[in-house]
């Protein structure tokens, strides 16, 4: 359906997009995942024949969107964002615009009711709360019946349920057998929605695969989460003794921790905070460690618990640092 050939942008010197290569299958839902500069939205423009390449090849439906981009206008709906709406038009009056842009099309009546919006029809845009701007402007995407739809941070601001109801229209509309291609910085959208998902930064594809496979290839294993009393966490603290205090000159609880069986890493998110995060490849032994420890020294833990790797942990394996920075 999608085909991307070593992708090449430049703004000046700056290589936006890197020679990036990859295809999307029809049906499917493709995610592309980045922080802010990684060239994702880059790379969206070009395959919605916004931007041309400086480089490579890339064919939209069969069409190169280089020598015949009206055809693959045709084919696409793209994802406004707010700026693009009409402030003073109801709900129903914006879509009537829109569709008078396309020779074809869905009926507004219809579109309405796939995104939720049918009982909203008279309400002017700008009294619309942000999730119905939102499904608002994935009703303008499908107003051409497109076999392509493309999402640029469909759930950004938006509250929890709103973000979840979005979801579930998202899903609705691949169920349709739509193809969908959407950018994120949600690693817990990507692992909801997608069923691919390519790892952008500074304008290289770094990984590229289905979400659980990523994660077993990059970050195998757990994180285990240990809540001490309160001073034991830091670095330098050693094992307690009886009056609750480390032991003077004991050797440090995190070099304690790293020992235990399978443990890769062992952090502190707040220096002299409670909290210690254990990374290793197999939970089970460690847990048999922890409790062996626990026995030997009297370590007291006020909760423990496990969390599997995500995305997250596999876009920090990549580029060292975490998606938000």
């Amino acid at each position: 359906m999608v085909r991307v050939e070593s992708l090449v942008k430049r703004y000046g010197r700056v290589l936006a997009v890197d020679h990036v290569s990859f295809t999307v299958d029809e049906g499917e839902v493709f995610g592309l995942l980045g922080p802010n500069g990684a060239g994702k939205t880059t790379t969206l423009e070009i395959l919605e024949g916004l931007r041309r390449p400086d480089g490579g090849r890339v064919e939209v439906a069969g069409h190169s969107v280089v020598d015949d981009p009206r055809a693959v206008r045709t084919v696409i709906g793209v994802q406004l964002q707010e700026a693009g709406f009409f402030d003073l038009l109801t709900v129903r009056e914006t879509l009537e615009t829109f569709a008078a842009f396309h020779r074809k099309g869905l009926p507004v009546d219809q579109v309405l009711e796939r995104v939720g919006l049918r009982d909203r029809h008279r309400v002017l845009v700008r009294n619309l709360s942000g999730g119905q701007k939102q499904r608002l402007s994935i009703a303008l995407a499908l107003i051409n019946d497109p076999r392509i739809v493309f999402l640029d941070e469909p759930t950004t601001g938006l509250d929890p349920q709103a973000r979840r109801n979005l979801w579930e229209m998202i899903r609705q509309i691949r169920r349709e057998g739509r193809t969908l291609i959407l950018t994120t910085h949600s690693m817990e959208e990507a692992e909801a929605l997608c069923d691919r998902v390519a790892i952008m930064d500074r304008g290289r594809l770094l990984a590229l695969d289905r979400p659980d496979r990523l994660v077993a290839e990059h970050a195998p294993g757990a994180w285990i989460i240990l809540e001490l009393p309160y001073g034991l966490a830091t670095p330098a603290a050693g094992l307690p003794v009886p009056n609750g205090g480390p032991e003077p000159g004991a050797e440090p609880l995190s070099d304690r921790l790293r020992r235990l069986p399978a443990v890769e890493a062992v952090s502190v998110p707040e220096p002299g905070g409670p909290t210690v995060l254990l990374r290793t490849r197999d939970a089970t032994a460690t847990l048999r460690g922890l409790s062996e420890l626990q026995a030997a020294e009297g370590l007291a833990f006020r909760s423990l618990r496990v969390e599997q790797a995500s995305l997250e942990d596999v876009f920090l394996q990549l580029t060292g640092r975490e998606l938000r920075e």
